[in-house]
């Protein structure tokens, strides 16, 4: 499987973006997505996951209520909303496919493929 994560940019605080991972390869469906992301100096954080058939979510705290993570099983492609943005969430965002139960990708240190990533920076 391989990730290309896409739809990062500069945006006001405040403001919105939305972020795409398009998946090539087969069984994009049997994957867990998640996305994390990672400030300069900081360690990779997590986001949020979708379960394989997008009925379960999970959201770090700091994200809670502002962003949205949806996939869409035909186009290969799980999304990350993001609205308010805050100067903190400025970040790399990295987008994450593992063969486990969404909830699981938190935990996990290593995943089985990752995006290239996406810059999202937020000003003030």
């Amino acid at each position: 499987v391989q990730l290309q994560a896409s739809g990062g940019g500069l945006v006001q605080a405040g403001g919105s973006l939305k972020l795409s991972c398009a998946a090539s390869g087969r069984s994009f469906s049997t994957y867990a997505m998640g996305w994390f992301r990672q400030a300069p100096g900081k360690e990779r954080e997590f986001v949020s996951s979708i379960s394989q058939s997008g009925t379960v979510t999970y959201y770090a705290d700091s994200v809670k209520g502002r962003f949205t993570i949806s996939r869409d099983n035909a186009k290969n492609t799980v999304y990350l909303q993001m609205n308010s943005l805050k100067p903190e969430d400025a970040a790399v965002y990295y987008c994450a496919a593992d063969r486990t139960v969404a909830i699981r990708m938190k935990e996990l240190s290593e995943h089985e493929y990752w995006g290239q990533g996406t810059q999202v920076t937020v000003s003030s």
